[in-house]
Protein backbone atom coordinates (compact mmCIF):
# COMPACT_ATOMS: atom_id res chain seq x y z
CA UNK A 1 0.00 0.00 0.00
CA UNK A 2 2.66 2.36 0.78
CA UNK A 3 4.57 1.67 -2.37
CA UNK A 4 1.48 2.15 -3.95
CA UNK A 5 0.96 5.43 -2.73
CA UNK A 6 4.75 6.55 -3.32
CA UNK A 7 4.61 5.39 -6.81
CA UNK A 8 1.52 7.52 -7.63
CA UNK A 9 3.37 10.38 -6.45
CA UNK A 10 5.99 10.09 -8.16
CA UNK A 11 3.88 9.68 -10.85
CA UNK A 12 2.00 12.39 -10.63
CA UNK A 13 5.07 14.80 -10.23
CA UNK A 14 6.05 13.80 -13.51
CA UNK A 15 2.63 14.81 -15.06
CA UNK A 16 2.78 18.14 -12.73
CA UNK A 17 6.17 19.55 -13.94
CA UNK A 18 5.65 19.49 -16.85
CA UNK A 19 4.30 22.72 -16.47
CA UNK A 20 5.96 23.65 -13.23
CA UNK A 21 8.78 26.55 -13.20
CA UNK A 22 11.74 26.36 -11.86
CA UNK A 23 14.39 29.36 -11.83
CA UNK A 24 17.33 30.62 -8.96
CA UNK A 25 17.66 34.09 -7.01
CA UNK A 26 20.27 35.55 -5.04
CA UNK A 27 19.42 36.31 -1.38
CA UNK A 28 20.87 39.71 -2.05
CA UNK A 29 21.71 42.51 -3.87
CA UNK A 30 25.51 43.85 -3.17
CA UNK A 31 27.30 43.30 -0.03
CA UNK A 32 26.16 39.76 1.23
CA UNK A 33 26.44 40.77 5.61
CA UNK A 34 28.70 38.86 7.80
CA UNK A 35 31.26 38.10 4.93
CA UNK A 36 34.94 39.10 4.04
CA UNK A 37 36.98 39.58 1.24
CA UNK A 38 38.34 36.45 1.57
CA UNK A 39 39.04 34.93 -1.92
CA UNK A 40 36.81 31.25 -1.53
CA UNK A 41 35.62 29.75 -4.44
CA UNK A 42 32.07 27.04 -4.12
CA UNK A 43 33.11 23.94 -4.51
CA UNK A 44 30.44 21.30 -5.63
CA UNK A 45 31.39 17.08 -5.46
CA UNK A 46 28.96 15.08 -7.29
CA UNK A 47 29.23 11.18 -5.73
CA UNK A 48 26.68 8.91 -4.72
CA UNK A 49 25.00 12.48 -4.21
CA UNK A 50 25.72 16.73 -4.91
CA UNK A 51 27.60 17.88 -1.98
CA UNK A 52 28.21 21.77 -2.09
CA UNK A 53 30.74 23.72 0.19
CA UNK A 54 32.02 27.05 0.56
CA UNK A 55 29.03 28.83 -0.72
CA UNK A 56 29.54 32.43 -1.46
CA UNK A 57 26.94 33.70 -3.16
CA UNK A 58 23.47 32.17 -0.79
CA UNK A 59 20.65 32.05 -2.91
CA UNK A 60 17.19 30.07 -3.40
CA UNK A 61 15.97 27.39 -5.89
CA UNK A 62 12.40 28.23 -6.53
CA UNK A 63 9.92 25.17 -7.75
CA UNK A 64 6.60 25.81 -8.26
CA UNK A 65 4.21 23.73 -9.25
CA UNK A 66 1.63 23.69 -12.05
CA UNK A 67 -0.70 26.11 -10.90
CA UNK A 68 -3.73 24.64 -11.81
CA UNK A 69 -2.50 21.91 -8.88
CA UNK A 70 -1.05 24.47 -6.64
CA UNK A 71 -2.58 23.95 -2.87
CA UNK A 72 -0.92 28.03 -2.06
CA UNK A 73 1.72 26.43 0.40
CA UNK A 74 5.38 27.04 0.27
CA UNK A 75 8.28 24.86 2.13
CA UNK A 76 11.53 27.04 1.90
CA UNK A 77 14.28 23.16 2.40
CA UNK A 78 17.17 23.88 4.32
CA UNK A 79 19.48 20.67 3.32
CA UNK A 80 21.63 19.26 6.13
CA UNK A 81 25.53 18.00 6.08
CA UNK A 82 26.67 19.09 9.68
CA UNK A 83 27.30 22.71 8.98
CA UNK A 84 29.85 21.88 6.85
CA UNK A 85 28.40 20.67 3.70
CA UNK A 86 24.74 20.80 1.96
CA UNK A 87 23.47 17.81 0.77
CA UNK A 88 21.92 19.09 -2.16
CA UNK A 89 19.95 17.05 -4.38
CA UNK A 90 19.24 13.94 -1.92
CA UNK A 91 18.40 16.84 0.87
CA UNK A 92 17.50 19.70 -1.74
CA UNK A 93 16.05 19.45 -5.23
CA UNK A 94 14.80 15.62 -4.90
CA UNK A 95 12.10 17.00 -1.94
CA UNK A 96 11.50 20.35 -3.69
CA UNK A 97 10.22 17.89 -6.78
CA UNK A 98 8.17 15.66 -4.27
CA UNK A 99 6.63 18.70 -3.18
CA UNK A 100 5.83 19.95 -6.48
CA UNK A 101 4.17 16.80 -6.40
CA UNK A 102 1.46 17.50 -4.13
CA UNK A 103 0.40 20.84 -5.42
CA UNK A 104 3.31 22.82 -2.78
CA UNK A 105 6.07 25.01 -3.91
CA UNK A 106 9.65 24.10 -2.85
CA UNK A 107 12.23 26.65 -2.25
CA UNK A 108 15.64 25.41 -1.84
CA UNK A 109 18.23 27.04 0.14
CA UNK A 110 21.54 27.18 -0.20
CA UNK A 111 23.32 29.22 2.67
CA UNK A 112 26.27 29.86 3.66
CA UNK A 113 28.67 27.46 5.94
CA UNK A 114 30.26 28.62 9.42
CA UNK A 115 33.00 26.88 8.60
CA UNK A 116 34.13 28.91 5.04
CA UNK A 117 36.75 31.24 5.89
CA UNK A 118 34.77 34.01 3.73
CA UNK A 119 32.05 34.63 7.05
CA UNK A 120 33.01 36.91 9.70
CA UNK A 121 30.13 35.82 12.63
CA UNK A 122 29.51 32.31 11.70
CA UNK A 123 26.99 31.42 13.80
CA UNK A 124 24.79 34.31 12.27
CA UNK A 125 25.26 33.38 8.72
CA UNK A 126 22.90 30.52 8.12
CA UNK A 127 20.27 32.35 9.84
CA UNK A 128 21.12 35.98 8.38
CA UNK A 129 20.34 33.58 5.04
CA UNK A 130 17.04 31.42 5.78
CA UNK A 131 15.50 34.54 7.61
CA UNK A 132 16.35 36.60 4.28
CA UNK A 133 14.80 33.67 2.34
CA UNK A 134 11.76 33.78 4.41
CA UNK A 135 11.06 37.47 3.89
CA UNK A 136 11.78 36.92 -0.07
CA UNK A 137 9.13 34.29 -0.59
CA UNK A 138 6.84 36.01 1.63
CA UNK A 139 7.03 39.10 -0.45
CA UNK A 140 6.99 37.47 -3.67
CA UNK A 141 3.62 35.47 -2.47
CA UNK A 142 1.54 36.26 -5.11
CA UNK A 143 3.22 37.13 -7.90
CA UNK A 144 4.08 33.09 -7.36
CA UNK A 145 1.02 31.89 -6.46
CA UNK A 146 1.59 31.13 -2.78
CA UNK A 147 -0.71 32.20 -0.10
CA UNK A 148 1.93 34.65 2.14
CA UNK A 149 0.62 32.77 5.38
CA UNK A 150 1.22 29.54 4.12
CA UNK A 151 5.00 29.05 3.94
CA UNK A 152 7.02 27.10 6.05
CA UNK A 153 10.43 25.73 6.51
CA UNK A 154 11.84 22.53 6.27
CA UNK A 155 15.31 20.99 7.46
CA UNK A 156 17.38 17.87 7.73
CA UNK A 157 19.28 16.91 10.32
CA UNK A 158 22.05 20.20 10.84
CA UNK A 159 19.64 22.03 8.22
CA UNK A 160 16.38 20.42 10.66
CA UNK A 161 18.49 22.72 13.39
CA UNK A 162 18.16 25.80 11.14
CA UNK A 163 14.73 25.43 10.53
CA UNK A 164 14.31 25.04 13.74
CA UNK A 165 16.42 28.10 14.56
CA UNK A 166 14.57 30.53 12.35
CA UNK A 167 11.70 28.41 14.50
CA UNK A 168 12.14 29.89 17.71
CA UNK A 169 14.28 33.08 16.21
CA UNK A 170 12.59 35.13 14.10
CA UNK A 171 10.94 38.80 14.09
CA UNK A 172 8.07 40.31 12.23
CA UNK A 173 10.15 42.53 10.04
CA UNK A 174 11.99 45.84 10.22
CA UNK A 175 8.70 48.07 9.15
CA UNK A 176 11.93 51.19 8.77
CA UNK A 177 13.61 49.41 6.52
CA UNK A 178 14.56 51.34 3.35
CA UNK A 179 14.29 47.57 1.71
CA UNK A 180 10.85 46.35 1.46
CA UNK A 181 11.92 42.72 1.91
CA UNK A 182 13.36 43.60 5.13
CA UNK A 183 10.16 45.11 6.27
CA UNK A 184 8.32 41.75 6.03
CA UNK A 185 8.01 38.91 8.71
CA UNK A 186 10.27 36.01 8.57
CA UNK A 187 7.92 33.76 11.09
CA UNK A 188 7.61 30.38 9.21
CA UNK A 189 3.96 29.35 9.45
CA UNK A 190 4.86 25.89 10.20
CA UNK A 191 8.32 23.84 10.71
CA UNK A 192 8.85 19.95 8.62
CA UNK A 193 12.00 18.86 10.66
CA UNK A 194 13.59 15.73 9.87
CA UNK A 195 15.86 14.12 12.07
CA UNK A 196 16.79 16.87 13.51
CA UNK A 197 19.69 18.09 15.41
CA UNK A 198 18.25 20.61 18.00
CA UNK A 199 19.86 20.83 21.48
CA UNK A 200 23.51 22.09 22.65
CA UNK A 201 23.18 21.19 26.27
CA UNK A 202 22.08 17.79 26.32
CA UNK A 203 23.94 14.24 26.11
CA UNK A 204 21.78 13.71 22.65
CA UNK A 205 23.76 16.92 21.00
CA UNK A 206 25.10 16.24 17.56
CA UNK A 207 29.22 17.66 18.35
CA UNK A 208 30.12 17.97 14.86
CA UNK A 209 26.80 20.73 14.20
CA UNK A 210 27.74 22.42 17.38
CA UNK A 211 31.14 22.75 16.79
CA UNK A 212 30.82 23.74 13.15
CA UNK A 213 28.74 26.31 14.35
CA UNK A 214 29.54 27.61 17.20
CA UNK A 215 33.37 26.95 17.63
CA UNK A 216 35.64 24.24 19.93
CA UNK A 217 34.44 25.98 23.25
CA UNK A 218 31.76 28.59 22.81
CA UNK A 219 30.09 30.35 25.86
CA UNK A 220 27.22 28.85 27.29
CA UNK A 221 24.92 31.87 26.36
CA UNK A 222 25.31 30.65 23.09
CA UNK A 223 25.08 27.53 23.33
CA UNK A 224 21.90 27.83 24.71
CA UNK A 225 20.37 30.11 22.72
CA UNK A 226 21.21 27.75 20.32
CA UNK A 227 19.65 24.83 21.77
CA UNK A 228 15.72 25.35 20.05
CA UNK A 229 13.93 23.65 23.13
CA UNK A 230 15.05 25.42 25.49
CA UNK A 231 13.57 29.08 22.84
CA UNK A 232 9.87 27.46 22.03
CA UNK A 233 7.68 30.33 23.06
CA UNK A 234 3.61 30.78 22.10
CA UNK A 235 4.19 32.04 18.72
CA UNK A 236 6.49 29.55 17.59
CA UNK A 237 4.79 27.81 14.70
CA UNK A 238 3.48 24.11 14.61
CA UNK A 239 5.92 21.39 13.42
CA UNK A 240 6.00 17.88 11.62
CA UNK A 241 8.51 15.34 12.97
CA UNK A 242 10.20 12.11 11.32
CA UNK A 243 13.19 10.39 12.70
CA UNK A 244 14.65 7.31 13.05
CA UNK A 245 14.22 5.09 16.30
CA UNK A 246 17.87 3.89 15.42
CA UNK A 247 19.28 6.79 14.40
CA UNK A 248 22.86 6.96 15.61
CA UNK A 249 24.36 9.95 14.54
CA UNK A 250 21.19 12.62 16.09
CA UNK A 251 19.26 10.75 18.66
CA UNK A 252 15.47 10.45 18.46
CA UNK A 253 15.53 12.49 21.92
CA UNK A 254 16.30 15.73 19.43
CA UNK A 255 13.27 15.46 17.78
CA UNK A 256 11.73 14.44 21.45
CA UNK A 257 12.81 17.37 23.16
CA UNK A 258 11.49 19.63 20.85
CA UNK A 259 8.01 18.02 20.53
CA UNK A 260 7.80 17.90 24.55
CA UNK A 261 8.51 21.62 24.14
CA UNK A 262 5.89 22.43 21.69
CA UNK A 263 3.39 20.85 23.69
CA UNK A 264 4.47 22.52 26.75
CA UNK A 265 3.54 25.67 24.93
CA UNK A 266 0.06 24.08 23.65
CA UNK A 267 1.41 24.45 20.05
CA UNK A 268 0.24 21.89 17.67
CA UNK A 269 3.13 19.37 16.82
CA UNK A 270 3.10 15.35 15.08
CA UNK A 271 5.73 12.94 15.19
CA UNK A 272 6.42 10.09 13.04
CA UNK A 273 9.59 7.95 14.83
CA UNK A 274 10.16 5.23 12.29
CA UNK A 275 11.51 1.82 13.69
CA UNK A 276 15.02 1.91 10.45
CA UNK A 277 16.49 4.28 8.83
CA UNK A 278 19.28 5.06 10.54
CA UNK A 279 20.46 8.70 9.87
CA UNK A 280 20.17 10.82 6.74
CA UNK A 281 17.58 8.90 4.98
CA UNK A 282 15.80 11.57 2.32
CA UNK A 283 12.56 10.69 0.39
CA UNK A 284 14.27 6.82 0.70
CA UNK A 285 11.95 6.57 -2.10
CA UNK A 286 14.03 2.27 -2.38
CA UNK A 287 11.90 1.78 1.25
CA UNK A 288 7.78 1.89 0.98
CA UNK A 289 8.58 1.52 4.94
CA UNK A 290 10.23 4.75 5.13
CA UNK A 291 9.00 6.30 2.80
CA UNK A 292 5.78 6.54 4.27
CA UNK A 293 6.99 9.53 5.94
CA UNK A 294 5.97 11.36 2.46
CA UNK A 295 2.59 10.64 2.65
CA UNK A 296 2.13 11.59 6.27
CA UNK A 297 3.61 14.81 5.62
CA UNK A 298 1.05 15.25 2.36
CA UNK A 299 -1.96 14.55 5.11
CA UNK A 300 -0.68 16.77 7.84
CA UNK A 301 -0.03 19.84 4.96
CA UNK A 302 -3.82 18.95 4.31
CA UNK A 303 -4.86 19.78 7.80
CA UNK A 304 -2.45 22.72 8.00
CA UNK A 305 -4.44 23.90 4.91
CA UNK A 306 -8.13 23.53 6.40
CA UNK A 307 -7.51 24.11 10.02
CA UNK A 308 -5.07 27.12 9.61
CA UNK A 309 -2.32 27.62 12.41
CA UNK A 310 -1.94 30.13 14.81
CA UNK A 311 -0.29 33.59 13.13
CA UNK A 312 1.96 35.79 15.88
CA UNK A 313 0.92 38.79 16.21
CA UNK A 314 2.50 41.81 13.38
CA UNK A 315 2.41 39.16 10.61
Amino acid sequence: MKKRLFFGSLIAATFMNASAQEFVLPLYEGKVPYSNNAEVKENVVQTDITRISDVVAPDISVYLPAKQFSTGQAVIICPGGGYRILAWDKEGKDVAKYLNSIGVAGIVLKYRLPVSANVTEPHKVPLSDVQRAMRMVRYNASKWNIDPGKIGVMGFSAGGHLASTLGTHFDYGNKTSADPVEQISCRPDFMILMYPVISFTTPYTHAGSRESLLGKNPPKELVEYYSNELQVKADTPPAFFVHANDDKSVPVENSLLMYEALRKNNIPAEIHIISEGGHGFGLASNNPHISSWAGSLKLWLQWINLNGVKEGPGK
